[in-house]
C-alpha cells in the first residue's frame, strides 16, 4: 500500500485527518497515517475480481459481517484469502446459486486487516447429457 494512494483515496472519499494528514494522524490513537477502511475494501474487491470471481459472478446479495481488525499502513503488503463457507441453490430461480464466503485481506505480519462475509449470487452451469 502506497502512502500517496492512501491519501488520494481518502481525500476524495473518506477525508478524516488520520487518513489524509500524516502530522495530524501522528497525534491520534493510530500514531500515524492509516488507510481508509473503504480503500481497503475497494482493494479487496479488485483482487477478488482479478483472481477469484469469474463470468458466473452476478454480484452480492449482502454481507453478514464487515470488520477492520487492524489498520493498514503505508508499505503494507496485502494478500487476499477466501474460504467458501456454504453454498446452496436458489429455491425460486433454478439457474442461480448462492455462495457464502469468508474473505480476508492479511498483511505481511499475517494480521487480518479486513474481513467480509458476503453472500454471492452465482450463475449455475447448464448440465448436458
Amino acid at each position: 500500500m502506497l502512502e500517496k494512494e492512501m491519501i488520494e483515496f481518502a481525500t476524495q472519499f473518506d477525508p478524516q485527518r488520520f487518513h489524509i494528514d500524516p502530522d495530524a494522524a501522528a497525534q491520534t490513537v493510530y500514531g500515524g497515517l492509516i488507510a481508509s477502511g473503504w480503500h481497503t475494501g475497494s482493494l479487496m474487491m479488485r483482487l477478488s475480481a482479478d483472481y477469484f470471481l469469474g463470468e458466473s459472478s452476478l454480484g452480492a446479495a449482502g454481507a453478514s459481517e464487515l470488520s477492520w481488525p487492524a489498520p493498514v499502513r503505508a508499505g503494507d503488503t496485502l494478500t487476499l484469502q477466501i474460504e467458501v463457507l456454504s453454498m446452496r441453490e436458489s429455491n425460486s430461480r433454478p439457474n442461480l446459486g448462492f455462495l457464502e464466503l469468508a474473505m480476508e485481506l492479511v498483511n505481511q505480519n499475517d494480521e487480518t486487516v479486513i474481513r467480509v462475509v458476503p453472500t454471492m449470487l452465482i450463475a449455475k452451469r447448464q448440465v448436458t447429457d
